[in-house]
């Protein structure tokens, strides 16, 4: 492993500096992962990022292929300095700390353009043709798969509805809920697959002079894409009116191609549905496995938004009946008393 003395003179070298210039590093916040971050600031204001990354989780040694792959291809994203794959280290662009979330609270005179912005961005993304991506010098996760969508619905149980809420559900209910959700992933595996994001909420998009930059893409796979508008749309980290709601999903929708036209809103508010039961997982798993109780706090945002998903799917009767049964023993219990931390949000959810 690069040593802290090591690091810093790289840094200084790629910033054409003296070797006896100071470097302050100034570490982030925890955000649940196996990543740690850091910025690297100098006197005269130059800054760079410094991502160390474990070898536990595969997909963190695919971040900088992809993030090439992504610049080649047009679309935004931090430009990488230095990457040393075998000590799991990464120096790229310094963003600044402006993203969605830092916004979430201003007014929709602010944030509506700038969402409008990271649409474009996206649908972007999801025209890429999946012909162009060569999968062997840019690695990628698995594809989403009956396999992936049961690990997802299978991790919300576990986490969630057993663990945070203490549910157990009767042997006729799970099979029956195990059913009604069986047969949302076959229908999610009907779209046409496009490369997503993946994890694609509002600390993931950084606003740079105006414009987005999507950022944490190491879990780039290929899926629907109504599983990345649904993470964006229905994120729990901020609030969207109804009306704002649509807004943005009229104007995504008239980015699309003509086969994206039918069944537009059930498809989004299906994958919607399902990327917030994978959500309230990461909540549940963070919170109890990890100690990180300040995910607590956005387990209601995150409940509610999947209420409202499983209803207007008007697919998902099981579901729905769920989250409501969850919600009461939340109330009932106290259980999302937040025993300290922060409120940011973070990764894996």
């Amino acid at each position: 492993m690069m040593t802290e003395a090591e690091i810093t003179a790289r840094a200084r070298e790629i910033l054409d500096l003296p070797a006896a210039t100071p470097v302050e590093w100034i570490p982030f916040a925890d955000r649940g992962s196996d990543r740690a971050y850091f910025r690297l600031r100098c006197p005269d204001g130059q800054s760079m990022i410094l991502v160390r990354y474990g070898q536990s989780r595969k997909e963190n040694g695919y971040y900088a292929a992809i993030s090439w792959f992504l610049e080649e291809n047009g679309i935004p994203v931090p430009r990488i300095l230095y990457h040393d794959a075998d000590r799991g280290l990464i120096l790229q662009e310094d963003l600044g700390d402006e993203d969605l979330w830092a916004l979430r609270n201003e007014p929709w005179e602010v944030r509506g353009p700038l969402y409008r912005k990271t649409l474009e961005v996206v649908a972007a993304l999801h025209a890429i043709p999946e012909e162009d991506f060569v999968r062997d010098p840019v690695p990628l996760m698995e594809s989403f798969s009956p396999e992936l969508y049961r690990w997802e619905r299978a991790y919300f149980r576990e986490h969630f509805v057993g663990a945070l809420c203490g549910i157990a559900l009767a042997p006729g209910e799970e099979e029956a809920l195990e059913r009604e959700l069986a047969a949302l992933a076959l229908r999610l595996g009907r779209h046409r697959e496009s490369l997503i994001h993946r994890d694609l909420q509002s600390q993931n998009v950084m606003i740079r002079g105006g414009d987005p930059v999507l950022i944490d893409f190491q879990g780039m796979r290929f899926g629907s894409r109504y599983y990345d508008l649904g993470s964006l749309l229905c994120d729990p980290y901020v609030p969207f009116s109804d009306a704002e709601r649509q807004e943005l999903l009229s104007f995504r929708r008239g980015l699309g191609a003509p086969e994206e036209q039918e069944d537009f809103a059930d498809a989004f508010w299906e994958a919607s549905a399902q990327r917030l039961m994978q959500a309230l997982g990461a909540y549940g798993f963070l919170a109890r496995e990890r100690g990180l109780t300040r995910y607590l706090a956005h387990v209601p945002a995150g409940l509610a938004n999947l209420l409202m998903s499983a209803g207007r799917a008007r697919s998902l009767p099981r579901l729905e009946e769920l989250c409501l049964r969850c919600g009461l023993v939340l109330r009932e219990t106290g259980r999302l008393q937040d025993k300290g931390g922060t409120t940011d949000g973070g990764e894996g959810a």
